[in-house]
């Protein structure tokens, strides 16, 4: 039986266990198994590997996609680059790579909603997520800065100074960050909402709620919207093929 399964804290809730349960019943894709490893600390890392037959693979979710990387052998350029690994794959001789799928997923799943004007965009958040998703802008030409809750290296903006005129100037924002996620569906980002048109692009990597308080804010001004959820099937697709691949 090959296994399979999810590296994170508090993950009850994930979708990648559903999503791959629904994609070997629907597929006919027999021994394999999906499971969740839900971990308080990284340090557990190993003992899961050491522990668990016939492990081939696993997607890593918040907070683990910086903190893995020190147990992982080897890691793909790509997720070198980003800093961030949200894949491993097992080779044959015991081996454990890291790659990085969330900057294709976030990149196939933006690219048909830009348009010319869409030139500059704001990060919200600094986390393994936000740099999958600043490389991806990189590689699509798009100048983008990030916003956090404190002013630090690297970090242009912090909400208490981003103004009016800078949400104007950047028509594609980014919520990387976790506020707004089930439960606590009644929060937003704290943005110059009241500057977005109908030129911008919302883009939350949330999932759930489907549509959270920043993208209906979003919506209120005729921006465009999207959630996180085809950027993780499509993340969860290409996780899939590296692991199949020999």
């Amino acid at each position: 039986m090959n296994k399979l399964g999810l590296l994170g804290r508090n993950i009850s809730y994930s979708f990648s266990k559903s999503y791959f349960k629904k994609k070997f019943e629907n597929e006919g894709i027999q021994n394999t198994s999906y499971e969740n490893f839900d971990i308080e600390n990284i340090d557990l890392f190993p003992s899961i590997i050491k522990n668990t037959e016939d492990i081939k693979g696993l997607n890593v979710t918040i907070p683990y996609k910086e903190q893995v990387i020190p147990f992982l052998d080897k890691i793909n350029k790509k997720a070198k680059a980003i800093g961030a690994v949200n894949t491993i794959k097992m080779t044959k001789k015991g081996k454990l790579v890291g790659y990085n799928t969330d900057c294709y997923g976030f990149k196939k799943s933006l690219k048909p909603l830009l348009r010319k004007h869409h030139k500059k965009a704001l990060i919200l958040g600094t986390g393994g997520a936000s740099k999958a998703v600043a490389y991806s802008l990189d590689e699509l030409g798009i100048s983008y800065h990030y916003v956090s809750r404190t002013l630090k290296k690297g970090v242009a903006f912090s909400y208490d100074t981003l103004t009016e005129d800078d949400v104007k100037n950047h028509q594609i924002i980014i919520n990387c960050s976790p506020v707004g996620t089930f439960p606590n569906v009644n929060d937003c980002p704290s943005i110059p909402y009241h500057s977005i048109t109908e030129n911008h692009i919302l883009y939350d990597l949330i999932y759930n709620p489907a549509e959270t308080l920043f993208l209906k804010k979003g919506k209120q001004h005729n921006s465009k919207t999207i959630n996180g959820l085809k950027m993780l099937e499509l993340q969860a697709e290409k996780a899939w093929s590296i692991w199949n691949l020999e």
